[in-house]
């Protein structure tokens, strides 16, 4: 869902406002419906096997409430409290964490810049880490966050936010040659690699959304191929 007649300036994005924000979060939940049994297969090799149904149900009972938001902070509020008391294991708590953290970066806002939006991800990487303990090379969905974060934070523009896009991407399929050293994945060792982390994936996916609402042209590309 594109809501570009709003969004855009003469010089490309512009400003996201409450429907904007809306918008990517009705996105990411439609695409999880795609993609949930992908993700419970990534976690069936190396985890609980239920990080796609878990996302899923959350992102559908976080999104219910959404309408009811005034702004871009209360959205991304609402999301995190919703994921919060719907979504289990480590996903649930590190995703509500994200979403909180970026909600109190956005904190009286009604329209957010592209460098508002960066701000608004370093702040929730932030919250990532300190939340979960993970670094880069842990093989979680830092891996994603990080490198997504730093393209749009050095290129605050249409291109920066799908450069952060394809930089996740590329990212989470990167963690299939990784070690895993948190979670459930971390007692296999050396086992784990070879699988792609889930978190990473549904990390992607996320900012893959972001960027779809936001660029025109932006389009969903396949992963089971490249994934699986």
């Amino acid at each position: 869902m594109r809501l570009h007649m709003h969004l855009r300036g003469a010089r490309g994005i512009r400003a996201m406002n409450v429907e904007h924000v809306r918008a990517w979060l009705y996105g990411y939940r439609d695409r999880l419906t795609a993609v949930q049994g992908l993700l419970d297969e990534l976690d069936n090799r190396i985890g609980d096997g239920d990080h796609g149904t878990n996302m899923l149900r959350g992102f559908r009972a976080a999104c219910e409430h959404l309408g009811e938001a005034t702004s871009p902070s209360e959205v991304l509020h609402k999301v995190s409290m919703g994921l919060l008391s719907t979504v289990g294991g480590a996903s649930g708590p590190l995703y509500a964490t994200a979403f909180l953290r970026m909600s109190q970066a956005w904190r009286g806002m009604e329209n957010i810049s592209i460098k508002d939006l960066a701000n608004g991800l370093n702040a929730a990487l932030a919250g990532i880490q300190q939340r979960g303990g993970a670094n880069v090379g842990d093989k979680t969905m830092v891996d994603v966050w990080a490198p997504a974060t730093e393209c749009m934070s050095g290129d605050p523009t249409e291109h920066g936010v799908r450069e952060a896009s394809r930089a996740a991407r590329q990212a989470a399929l990167n963690t299939r040659q990784l070690v895993a050293r948190r979670g459930r994945a971390s007692y296999l060792g050396e086992r784990s690699v070879g699988t792609c982390d889930p978190g990473s994936v549904s990390s992607a996916i996320l900012f893959e959304c972001l960027a779809i609402t936001l660029v025109d042209g932006m389009e969903a590309d396949p992963w089971t191929a490249q994934v699986l």
